[in-house]
């Protein structure tokens, strides 16, 4: 093991959470260095990593069971797809680990905090190196307990404790499906490592797949695909993304907008050889083209910057489980990519407006911004301007249009969803920047005192803001992904128009619309409320759940307390009584009993 080995990278967050929960949990900052500093440190590792390149290579670390032929390990896995996402996974974390040295300066459980996010970086780096499914299954789970623990922070906010038992519960639904779905490709394949079940897998197809053993692939498929429909929160389990935002800002940057809810994709594109096997394809890709135009339209009338945000990232995330869909899984992987820097920029920007103005959320009650805090704005605009494609000079335009093209060359319909989705992000966005960052400040209190956040909170953003723009340029995103795993990006055609056409009519109708308001002008209450998934979600489970409760305890009183415990013991109880009776004590009436027993005897020989 080296000094630059995946294993050390994966370690050192561990020992960094074990060193703070255990001795230094009193010293909330010498814990917020620790932390950082273990941060810091494993990305110049996996910067190293990066930089020695070689060929793809697995080692076991651990061998965690072995019984009989099967053997369960913890095994790494070194190849250019784990190599870049580190980059990805350390890169953010340090600069949210920095940015929090501000933002949870004052907080009581900042040592906590740091704890948590040392614990979330070892479950996250467990997941990118995972060279096999029950590993990446243990990981899998460890990032939901860090996302528990992170988005519950501020756990006697009643709001912030339910949204954190919200996102646990609902990706408890999605992992029980994956759970289902390793095992099923288990028992098909005989494989649990990746590059074993993609040769069983390859030499089914050469020997020549039957009809019964593609459905089976393709619900084996659909089953791991679930995990991805929790984990990145995809329709129907997409209600826990947005109400997550009640953690910590740094925490919305760090898990849901750069690596928890980009592991589901992450998950999809290690395997994307079963998607090409099977019928699976069609509704991962229609599943992630309907989440990111929900998403995009729910995001069009929200008024909490954050919550914009979130839904800006389901929107997001669907596009890329769309491209895994569609077969195009280098394209998604280069949209996780870009859009992973470019929002975790707007995330921890939305932290320094919020921390500026207060902790106000409202967009409404901010305005004037721009001047106020012109770093946080320059920032912002950049990141937005790669969010919504600005043609030519984002990462955004180059990883979106991938994106278009492959879904106009084998989707059809979806190519139209894709592009209107992309003129409601270039107008949401729009909006957002409009209102909170220009015109005059509408809260006196809030925006109207706020200022430009520290160096130590600014300088993520400038940084996030630089790899924003500069991410999809091919020697930078070629040098940490690999210039193998980038789509080409084609000739400026059909696509091109469309999105520059739906980047004009979005962000100008936005323009015109928002600008110099003091209140919405649009208010359309379906989004608003998000197609009421929250209010139907709450009557199915109500309704589910007092039906069940209603079937269980008529079947425990009648059947099981009725006529079970209670008629067993009432049975008991009567003939106990009865022999009670005969035990008196009387010998007049012992002998009557004993008469009357050998008349019984008398009459049962006279009757033979």
């Amino acid at each position: 093991m080296t000094i630059s080995s995946p294993a050390v990278i994966l370690l050192l967050p561990f020992f960094s959470a074990v060193l703070i929960l255990l001795v230094l949990k009193r010293s909330a900052g010498v814990s917020a260095l620790v932390a950082t500093g273990s941060a810091l440190l494993t990305l110049v590792l996996s910067a190293g990593v990066l930089m020695k390149g070689g060929a793809a290579e697995s080692a076991v670390l651990y061998n965690w069971s072995q019984a009989g032929g099967l053997s369960l390990d913890i095994a790494l896995k070194n190849d250019a797809l784990s190599r870049g996402m580190m980059i990805v996974v350390t890169g953010i974390g340090t600069l949210v680990h920095i940015f929090s040295l501000a933002y949870m300066k004052d907080d009581a459980g900042k040592a906590r905090f740091f704890a948590g996010l040392s614990l979330f970086m070892f479950s996250m780096t467990g997941i990118v190196y995972a060279d096999n499914f029950p590993m990446m299954f243990i990981f899998w789970e460890l990032v939901g307990v860090s996302s528990y623990l992170l988005i519950g922070h501020w756990y006697t906010k009643a709001s912030a404790a339910d949204a954190a038992k919200k996102a646990f519960l609902t990706n408890r639904i999605g992992d029980f499906g994956f759970m289902i779905g390793i095992l099923l490709l288990w028992s098909m394949t005989g494989a649990l490592t990746f590059d074993g079940m993609k040769e069983k897998v390859d030499a089914m197809q050469v020997a020549g797949l039957s009809a019964a053993q593609i459905s089976a692939l393709t619900i084996a498929t659909l089953l791991v695909f679930c995990g991805t429909v929790g984990k990145s929160a995809q329709f129907p389990l997409h209600v826990w993304l947005p109400d997550a935002m009640e953690g910590p800002t740094p925490v919305s940057a760090l898990i849901h907008a750069a690596t928890m809810v980009a592991a589901g994709v992450y998950m999809m594109v290690r395997v994307a050889f079963l998607v090409g096997v099977s019928h699976a394809g069609e509704v991962i890709s229609w599943i992630g083209g309907v989440t990111a135009l929900l998403a995009a339209l729910m995001a069009t009338q929200q008024n909490d910057i954050k919550r914009i945000l979130a839904y800006s990232t389901l929107s997001q995330l669907g596009y890329m489980v769309m491209a895994v869909g569609l077969g195009a899984s280098e394209a998604s992987m280069f949209h996780l990519f870009t859009h992973a820097w470019f929002k975790a920029g707007l995330f921890l920007g939305s932290g320094a407006v919020i921390y500026a103005c207060h902790h106000e959320q409202d967009i409404w009650k901010m305005g004037g911004l721009s001047k106020k805090m012109p770093v946080t704005f320059a920032t912002f605009a950049a990141c937005t301007a790669a969010l919504v494609a600005v043609p030519f000079v984002t990462s955004g335009w180059y990883s979106k249009e991938a994106i278009l093209e492959a879904a106009k060359e084998k989707g059809g319909v979806l190519f139209v969803l894709a592009a209107f989705t992309a003129l409601l992000t270039a107008f949401y966005m729009t909006r957002l920047v409009v209102v909170a960052f220009l015109g005059k400040a509408r809260d006196e209190h809030g925006a109207g005192h706020a200022h430009e956040v520290a160096p130590v909170m600014f300088v993520p953003l400038v940084i996030l803001a630089v790899m924003g723009v500069i991410g999809g340029f091919g020697a930078v995103a070629g040098a940490i992904l690999g210039h193998e795993q980038l789509p080409a990006h084609g000739h400026f055609g059909l696509v091109g128009m469309v999105s520059i056409a739906t980047l004009i009519i979005g962000a100008g109708g936005a323009f015109v619309l928002y600008r110099g308001r003091d209140r919405d002008p649009v208010n359309i209450k379906l989004f608003a409320n998000k197609f009421y998934f929250d209010e139907l979600y709450a009557k199915v489970i109500a309704v589910a759940q007092d039906g069940l409760a209603t079937v269980v305890k008529v079947l425990d009183g009648l059947l099981i307390d009725g006529l079970g415990v209670r008629g067993a013991a009432g049975l008991a109880a009567g003939a106990g009584g009865m022999l009670r009776r005969l035990q008196v004590g009387n010998i007049q009436g012992y002998a009557f009993l004993f008469g009357l027993g050998v008349l019984l005897l008398v009459f049962l020989a006279l009757a033979k």
